[in-house]
């Protein structure tokens, strides 16, 4: 759903910067004249074109939404939360903090991030996570999207961005392999580059269980059982192998491993994979015989293939797949992950996650914090270690050894994580509870003190899109008078907590100075990016190393940065979902988004437009299946899994597998899909199982609870 700004030179004088949505990042223009905000697409921006999707159109409108978050509130005696001053608001924070180390030590203070904040904050962060708090116990909501695709590349290609070339690749490649991704609908203005693959002679497969918006221009559909990834990887490898389609000089200069595979793929013959996925053997044969004679081609994986248990694995598979064919590094070719959140990329690759420091640099890696340090002016050994993953520490809240005191900037767990009735329990038995947000979120409900954010056009920063390109966030217009932006905060609390010295700034600039020197030799090397650079470049792809370095739009063209320099085959054997469909619950659970919410839907939920496309979640079912539960269109049902219960209303569509419910996650309280999800964990991304559980369907409508 694209539209193109037809009056672009009437606004020429408009702001330019960026939606605040997804990682596509699509520029635009603003123009404020007091509550009037207008949204042109930005026809100079490379990326979207001028394009924007129905989200980007209408994100001017939660700047002055009524319900927004003006003044920081407390709960009082009564259990009440109610409107205080800043001070009041930020001594009680820093104090809840104090009380819970003083209690229990330093990683009872906890840090849970957003993949949405800028760069800036999201370093700022993790400096203050570890300088001003130090505790280890910092993650962010990108745990929940993207890690299981970072660990894979990082291990097979040395290194994690999510798409190593430039989108403009896309329309050059002859074959597109797109698995796990929607993207019509989570980044409508990204199919641009498949039309124009598409009018140049490409063609494009796509692996879902679902008849997607995006599956349904594809020329080929794979509609996969739900957890069985890496047996159609594997499956279509082992067709290219068997059929002499491989590029043998490009494995044998460029990459290792690929002798300790072949016995693998060679028990994934057609006729089983056929068992295991439900895609019939001449798809199969298709998809390996297009792929094979392809002189350009890319394989694409989004977060259904990510988001399970096997996630790691799922992901390494499709790059073995690449490898084998030679695409990594060549033009118009290559593996890319889709990076979902608006910063997604940016956020986990300068401090948020619990085993990284800035630059992507590991925390474990002793020349690593001694750089870090030096950087921060304080002695390597004050940097704690690495900390617990974002579930395991939300698992871990409130008891023995657990996190007690928290602070949650830019994310709504109570809606985004799994299992989360049970993350609202262990919510609820911390100490303190801290949230800065733009609106009275699910999370910030249970809070004892809520800090009002200064949102996505009233402040300055950076943002890295999903192609690695680093970009400008520029402010329009000035947040509400007492309305404050989370650099200000965190700085703010580490004065109060006697860390103050480390964290004085002009701005967000001089922020970025110092990120780009934290950085300097990291794998995500900042160091040569200014926002001069930037302004002067429509954004600059990292890595950039020094001032004269113009950037790497396209990475792996001479090399891998692995320690014997060749990129690394891991054999994968595929493995069941951590729950499968028994007597009990017959059916698979799949999630995911819509076109006219984003994740929580703590912003698009309040956005009249975006309401009246989607007003309620749907639960997407088979006609085959609805009659044998006898449900009908609209009517309500509810899902149960082992986890609990949650309603939705029917959508009977022949686009989703007989086994199969498919249902989105952007709603909260008894409409909330992550009340079903499983939290089983992958065990090298810590990434949970929100593709894939086992669910039953109980045709009468619970009365549910208080909605918790």
């Amino acid at each position: 759903m694209q539209q193109v700004n037809d009056q672009m030179d009437s606004n020429a004088g408009a702001t330019a910067t960026h939606c605040p949505y997804c990682a596509f990042q699509c520029g635009m223009r603003i123009s404020a004249a007091g509550k009037e905000i207008a949204v042109t697409g930005d026809a100079e921006f490379p990326v979207n074109k001028g394009a924007l999707c129905i989200k980007g159109w209408t994100a001017a409108a939660t700047l002055t939404h009524p319900e927004r978050l003006t003044t920081p509130l407390a709960r009082n005696e009564s259990g009440v939360l109610v409107p205080v001053s800043w001070d009041a608001a930020l001594d009680r924070v820093a104090q809840g903090f104090k009380d819970a180390q003083g209690a229990y030590g330093k990683d009872a203070a906890g840090i849970f991030g957003g993949g949405s904040l800028t760069n800036e904050k999201s370093y700022l962060l993790g400096k203050f996570a570890r300088v001003a708090l130090q505790t280890s116990n910092i993650d962010y909501n990108g745990r929940f999207c993207m890690s299981s695709a970072a660990a894979a590349s990082i291990g097979s290609l040395g290194i994690d961005r999510g798409l190593p070339f430039p989108l403009a690749d896309i329309a050059g490649a002859e074959v597109v392999l797109m698995t796990g991704s929607n993207s019509a609908e989570t980044m409508p203005p990204l199919m641009q580059y498949f039309e124009e693959q598409r009018a140049n002679g490409g063609m494009l497969i796509v692996a879902d269980p679902r008849l997607t918006a995006t599956a349904s221009r594809a020329d080929l559909h794979l509609r996969l059982t739900p957890g069985t990834d890496s047996a159609l990887a594997n499956g279509i490898l082992h067709i290219l192998m068997r059929d002499g389609r491989l590029d043998q000089d490009y494995i044998d200069a460029r990459t290792e491993g690929f002798d300790h595979i072949k016995g693998t793929i060679a028990t994934y013959w057609p006729e089983r994979v056929e068992r295991i996925t439900g895609v019939p053997q001449r798809e199969l044969e298709r998809a390996a015989r297009l792929l094979g004679e392809a002189g350009a081609a890319m394989v694409l994986t989004g977060r259904g293939t990510e988001q399970q248990a096997q996630g790691v694995n799922n992901v390494r598979s499709f790059i073995n797949l690449a490898l084998a064919l030679g695409l990594i590094g060549r033009p118009n070719s290559g593996y890319g992950c889709l990076t979902g959140q608006g910063n997604g990329q940016g956020g986990r690759e300068h401090g948020q996650k619990a085993d990284q420091l800035p630059g992507y640099r590991r925390i474990d890696d002793p020349a690593a914090r001694a750089h870090v340090a030096a950087v921060w002016g304080v002695d390597e050994a004050r940097i704690p270690g690495p900390g617990k993953s974002a579930y395991e520490m939300l698992d871990s809240l409130g008891l023995e050894g657990g996190v007690m005191a928290l602070l949650v900037m830019g994310s709504n767990v109570v809606v985004s994580a799994p299992n989360a009735r049970h993350v609202v329990d262990r919510l609820r038995s911390l100490d303190f509870l801290a949230v800065s947000d733009f609106f009275r979120s699910e999370t910030a409900e249970l809070a004892d003190v809520v800090l009002p954010a200064a949102q996505w056009a009233e402040e300055e920063g950076t943002m890295t899109n999903l192609e690695g390109r680093v970009i400008r966030r520029r402010r329009v217009t000035n947040p509400p008078a007492d309305v404050r932006d989370d650099v200000s905060v965190i700085c703010e609390l580490a004065e109060r907590l006697g860390e103050g010295r480390h964290f004085r700034y002009s701005g967000a600039e001089e922020i970025f100075h110092e990120l780009g020197r934290a950085s300097a030799g990291g794998p995500a090397d900042y160091a040569g990016i200014t926002y001069a650079k930037i302004d002067a470049n429509n954004g600059v792809f990292w890595p950039c190393p020094d001032a004269d370095h113009a950037g790497t739009p396209r990475m792996f063209v001479d090399g891998f940065p692995t320690a014997s320099g060749r990129a690394r085959f891991h054999a994968v054997r595929h493995g069941s979902p951590a729950e499968e469909p028994d007597a009990d619950y017959p059916l698979y659970l799949t999630t995911g988004r819509n076109l006219a919410q984003y994740q929580s839907g703590t912003q698009t939920r309040r956005v009249e437009e975006l309401t009246s496309m989607t007003p309620l979640p749907l639960a997407e079912i088979h006609p085959a299946t609805a009659s044998r539960y006898q449900l009908e269109e609209g009517s309500g049902v509810t899902l149960v899994t082992r986890r609990g219960a949650a309603n939705f209303n029917v959508k009977v569509t022949r686009g989703i597998r007989e086994d199969t419910v498919f249902v989105p996650f952007h709603w909260g309280g008894v409409q909330a899909a992550n009340r079903l999800t499983n939290p089983a964990l992958d065990p090298t991304s810590r990434m949970p199982e929100f593709k894939v559980c086992a669910v039953r369907i109980e045709a009468a409508l619970r009365s549910n609870d208080k909605g918790e």
